[in-house]
């Protein structure tokens, strides 16, 4: 019964009634439903009053029923997968979806990244452990390629220029990527990579 009713909202078009960094409220016929978003469908959201269609996950529970949107497909069938690992919750596999786009998940866990994993909120490394075995396999299921240029070089310097740039605002891969495009000539010292990383990105250092 639960099963049935998880999956009897897959889709949902409607107007953009308001718009919070985690809530998309959409109306649809003059009912505005509360959708959780991630950080990827939140930025792809278009002003208020403009049309929105969004991928949907609905989580049936004893205390609460919820409704999760994605703009894509593949994002809103990777929670689905995310939520099968033990432990992994929809709070816990919508940081996921927020933190990395499909190839960059993808990047991770072919390397086995658990560093880089453990920069979600909410992870730690045994739990990062524990997803990047999952995903593997989880992930081959649905034939994504990870993105070149996602992983850096392992060093102390490039470790804390990346630190920076992720307390600058940039996530986890975008910051990787600016990194990966100076790695072969990148500066000694972690501030001068940060600030090569800046100019590139058309950012003042």
């Amino acid at each position: 019964m639960l099963e049935s009713a998880r999956r009897m909202i897959g889709r949902i078009r409607g107007q953009l009634a308001e718009a919070t960094d985690q809530v998309a409220l959409i109306d649809v016929g003059g009912v505005a439903y509360e959708v959780e978003v991630p950080s990827g469908a939140r930025a792809a959201l278009p002003p208020v009053g403009g049309a929105v269609t969004l991928h949907t996950h609905f989580l049936v529970r004893d205390d609460a029923q919820q409704l999760y949107g994605f703009a894509s497909r593949l994002e809103r069938d990777l929670f689905r997968a995310l939520m099968r690992i033990p432990g992994v919750g929809p709070k816990l596999a919508l940081a996921v979806i927020s933190t990395f786009d499909p190839q960059e998940l993808a990047a991770a866990a072919a390397a086995g990244d658990v560093a880089r994993l453990t920069r979600i909120p909410g992870v730690g490394r045994k739990t990062a452990e524990r997803m990047l075995i999952d995903l593997k396999d989880r992930l081959a299921d649905f034939e994504i390629k990870a993105s070149p240029g996602v992983t850096t070089r392992p060093n102390a310097a490039t470790e804390e220029a990346e630190r920076a740039l992720l307390a600058l605002g940039y996530r986890p891969g975008e910051a990787a990527k600016l990194i990966a495009a100076i790695d072969g000539d990148a500066p000694a010292s972690p501030s001068a990579i940060v600030r090569e990383a800046l100019r590139r990105a058309g950012r003042p250092a």
